[in-house]
């Protein structure tokens, strides 16, 4: 189990992710058109994480960058990098690179699932010529609503959650995605 010290947080995890990626591969961050964010965590109600990790792109002269962060449980991350896909491959792509950022802080109160909290960030570049491709039409996806997992005090950083049911739902999940991508 990971966790952060008192003075690490989702965003300098991310900054931290976005910095090392951008020196190891000896990317300008002038070559970034879209910048994605995945969480479950909220660190301001309206301020979002890009808003943090674009004080690296600021100091390149590049504020021209698309994207938000998605902030949905286990799904955000998800989310971001199949936002990123579909812009590469759509007739909004100018060419630069999209950066995905996952990121999460997870605590929970003490009892069975302290265990399975964690902390941790990537960032994924996406471009063309990848060592990994998408087959962005062949994928099946699943939504719906459920109180397995929840935060609703935002005071507290720690979720509402039923075990069984959440159980339940990613095996309904998984599941109906196989199905649906079957089809496909």
């Amino acid at each position: 189990m990971a966790f952060c010290t008192e003075v690490e947080d989702v965003i300098s995890m991310s900054l931290t992710a976005v910095t090392s990626l951008l020196a190891k591969y000896k990317i300008d961050p002038k070559q970034i058109g879209r910048l994605e964010v995945g969480s479950e965590t909220v660190i301001d109600k309206s301020k979002s994480i890009k808003t943090f990790l674009m004080q690296i792109f600021e100091k390149s002269g590049n504020t021209d960058i698309e994207g938000v962060d998605s902030t949905n449980a286990c799904y955000g991350g998800t989310a971001a990098l199949f936002n990123c896909v579909n812009w590469v491959e759509s007739s909004s792509w100018d060419g630069r690179y999209g950066l995905v950022v996952c990121t999460d802080s997870a605590v929970y109160a003490e009892g069975p699932a302290r265990p399975t909290g964690g902390a941790a960030a990537i960032a994924m570049l996406i471009g063309p010529d990848a060592p990994i491709a998408f087959e962005s039409k062949l994928r099946g996806s699943h939504m719906s609503h459920a109180y397995d997992f929840y935060k609703p005090n935002l005071a507290s950083e720690y979720p509402v959650v039923d075990g069984k049911l959440s159980q339940t739902c990613y095996l309904m999940a998984v599941d109906t995605c196989y199905k649906y991508f079957c089809h496909k």
